[in-house]
């Protein structure tokens, strides 16, 4: 019994190593959320057809109930796209008693039926009910790429773009970064433009009464207001041809056709300049492949930065929800050994020993073991959720060694008991409370690993890590803590045995009041 408890010590770090770990359990909240990409230099007339054809798509599929399309929105409903050549999408599925699949089903499927339209893009993702920091993008998980300056960043860009989108561990890679949209410019002729008295904000003025909203006036009603605004109808400013048609006002009142003294060019603009702090930035979002957790993909990111070879001034590192991620994956060991030297202590001052507080520990490392190993089989992920079961074993697993214990102690003190006989006399009459509370505790905890009702994705890992510690600690336990207790005991009277006996010392008082010069 002593080697199976090193044995499973040794067994716990080996299964923390190599189960796979997540940051929050994946739910199918029935709520479908994305976008629609297009090309930048996608006309809002072209972007809302291709719209139109992804919503019939979309609306087509069996388990759909609604479909809601906003076309030209800065980010979309779903947070995702970027500008005028996104279109945001959201989607209600069916109930999860009445659809045949789940969300990410769905998700898979339509992303099967939509691909291979040209220049456009429709990125889903399942909606949860938490979300952590990071950007509004197309897909759940984020990688942000930042550099000194724009040029660096336009040139290595895509090329990581390219070189994730090849990675079987992730899916639906996509990018903020938006430097290709079609410019029209208005180059002013200043000589000319000065013998006219044009300045350039007067050039300024008529071009954003021509393209923009402007306030001219404001209605006032008994109980209300409206504000009157002037702009031009959409098939003034489809093209830039109009550009020929605009006058602007010298201060003597005469009208000058724009063309007089100005030329135009066609260019390439960014359509928006994101930054991460004061850097600017790219920031790509993206999906786990099916059955990838997010470990893997993780693993994967950092390995194809590496293997891509980047400058140094080029630097990547995961933004919201992986991010989060990481850091609460460096922080678990700290917060295990924390929760195990609280217990020690608590247990130290209720014992008054600093032995037999291991003796109850040596408990929770089958727990472990059982928790890890049913995470395994049942196909579930290391996050959060499973975490805190696992803590909570904590709490549930070393009360059958207490049991055991407390009353081996009361009998070794109190009646005189030798600890083997101790320790055996606990184990039969301590037998029956023992699996009386584990049962009620495991059977408590069944409905969640079982994954019953509304939102039991997220609740499933903690049923799971305590069903399984629960089962294999009590197959265990009840055999290696009598032996771990023994050993123990013995290297508790070991060391009393090599303590000097002061009393044996000339000239100190001996017990009863009485000294001497030694016994």
């Amino acid at each position: 019994m002593g080697i199976v408890t090193v044995l499973i010590l040794a067994l716990n770090v080996v299964l923390y190593v190599v189960v796979p770990k997540g940051f929050f359990p994946q739910q199918d909240t029935g709520r479908l959320q994305g976008a629609v990409v297009d090309e930048q230099h996608i006309s809002y007339q072209a972007l809302v057809e291709k719209a139109k054809w992804f919503e019939e798509q979309v609306r087509t599929d069996p388990d759909v109930e609604t479909v809601t399309m906003i076309a030209g929105a800065s980010g979309g409903v779903g947070g995702g796209g970027g500008g005028g050549n996104a279109a945001g999408i959201n989607v209600q599925l069916k109930p999860a008693g009445i659809r045949q699949a789940t969300s990410d089903e769905v998700v898979a499927r339509l992303r099967r039926r939509t691909s291979g339209v040209p220049g456009a893009t429709m990125f889903l993702q399942n909606s949860q009910d938490v979300r952590i920091g990071g950007r509004q993008g197309n897909a759940q998980y984020q990688y942000t790429l930042q550099a000194p300056d724009f040029e660096s960043l336009a040139t290595w860009g895509p090329k990581v773009l390219d070189r994730l989108s090849t990675l079987p561990e992730i899916a639906d890679v996509s990018s903020d970064q938006q430097n290709s949209g079609l410019s029209s410019n208005v180059i002013i002729d200043r000589d000319t433009a000065s013998r006219l008295g044009l300045t350039a904000q007067a050039v300024d003025a008529a071009l954003y009464d021509a393209f923009g909203q402007r306030q001219v006036s404001v209605m006032y009603k008994a109980i209300n207001q409206y504000h009157v605004i002037l702009a031009l109808q959409q098939k003034w400013w489809e093209s830039p041809d109009f550009l020929n048609t605009i006058y602007v006002q010298t201060p003597k009142g005469t009208d000058v056709p724009l063309s007089t003294f100005t030329h135009f060019t066609q260019g390439i603009t960014p359509i928006r300049l994101p930054h991460q702090g004061q850097f600017p930035a790219t920031t790509y979002s993206f999906n786990l492949g099916e059955g990838v957790p997010l470990s893997d993909a993780v693993v994967a990111i950092n390995r194809a930065q590496v293997e891509m070879g980047l400058p140094a001034s080029i630097t990547g590192k995961f933004a919201g929800t992986a991010r989060a991620y990481q850091e609460a994956l460096d922080n678990q060991p700290i917060l295990i050994g924390t929760a195990l030297l609280a217990v020690y202590i608590v247990l130290g001052m209720l014992y008054e020993s600093l032995i037999h507080p291991l003796t109850i520990i040596s408990t929770l490392p089958s727990a472990g073991v059982g928790a890890l190993v049913a995470m395994v089989l049942f196909k579930s992920n290391l996050d959060i959720v499973g975490m805190i079961g696992i803590i909570l074993l904590i709490g549930i697993v070393k009360k059958n060694a207490i049991m055991m214990i407390d009353f081996a102690l009361a009998a070794e003190r109190h009646e005189g008991m030798a600890p083997r006989e101790a320790i055996y006399q606990a184990c039969l009459l301590r037998f029956r409370p023992i699996m009386m509370t584990t049962m009620c505790a495991l059977l408590g905890a069944m409905p969640m690993a079982l994954g019953w009702g509304a939102g039991a994705e997220l609740r499933r890992p903690l049923g799971i890590a305590i069903v399984g510690g629960l089962v294999v600690s009590q197959m265990l336990t009840l055999f290696t803590t009598p032996v771990i207790y023994l050993y123990l005991d013995r290297l508790r009277l070991y060391f009393t045995w090599r303590q000097p006996d002061f009393r044996r010392r000339p000239g100190l008082l001996v017990p009863g009041g009485a000294s001497g010069s030694g016994v």
